[in-house]
């Protein structure tokens, strides 16, 4: 048995108002569109079958205008020749075909009816199928959004990653310690003779290139620089007359 009995019951329905009061609402949409799809199916084979009753009543309605033409002729033919018997017999299969003729127009009447109804019916269902379908596209889209956002909120809440983060931070102390005591290792040293060799080398190197850069734009040395000697001698001097 299905949602809906009838396709009166399909066009009427208000798709949301189901859904409401559904307990799964995934579930609900897909046995709508199921039953509207096979409603569909369903209303087309029948309009197919009107269609082709209605060709069928055609083709016997103008099989039975040419009969009702031909007995016209043949009663006034035995007419013509005198044979009122034949004229009239001929008149009564004439009214015959007339009378079945009637019948077919009614039927055909009938078969217009009801196919003008399918199609209405058609337009109808359609409109309804699409709207299930898009109310199924967006119920889909909130589930996967929404499965997505609780996969997200599980994960951030979940125990392990605080452990995880509570590791890493061990591990980084770990190495905080490790390095300091690399680094302990180099506290106290001072510098080593070939530090300090190197270092007069480039001091030397720089005084030579400052040298030549000033002979170069024509300055000499300083006038007012006393030589080193001068000063080493006088300070002994100084000393010996305070000790006298």
């Amino acid at each position: 048995m299905g949602i809906f009995s009838r396709l009166t019951d399909i066009i009427n329905s208000n798709i949301n108002s189901i859904l409401d009061k559904a307990e799964d609402p995934e579930k609900i949409i897909r046995m709508i569109i199921q039953e509207m799809e096979d409603t569909l199916v369903e209303v087309r084979s029948s309009a197919a079958r009107a269609i082709a009753d209605q060709k069928d009543v055609e083709r016997k309605m103008k099989r039975l205008g040419e009969i009702v033409n031909d007995w016209q002729r043949k009663a006034e033919l035995a007419l013509t020749k005198g044979r009122e018997d034949l004229a009239k017999a001929s008149l009564v299969e004439k009214s015959e075909a007339l009378e079945t003729a009637k019948f077919l127009g009614e039927e055909l009447e009938y078969l217009q009816e009801a196919l003008r109804r399918n199609e209405d019916d058609i337009v109808k269902l359609e409109a309804k199928l699409r709207e299930a379908r898009a109310k199924k596209a967006t119920i889909d889209a909130r589930h996967k959004t929404a499965t997505s956002h609780v996969r997200v909120k599980r994960t951030l809440h979940d125990n392990r990653i605080t452990d995880a983060f509570e590791r890493f931070d061990k591990v980084e102390g770990r190495l905080d310690r490790l390095e300091a005591e690399a680094e302990s290792y180099d506290l106290g040293k001072g510098r080593s003779l070939a530090d300090e060799i190197e270092d007069l080398e480039r001091n030397e190197a720089i005084e030579k290139e400052f040298a030549a850069l000033k002979s170069k734009m024509g300055k000499g040395p300083s006038k007012n620089v006393n030589p080193p000697a001068t000063i080493s001698k006088s300070v002994p001097a100084t000393i010996d007359k305070g000790r006298k």
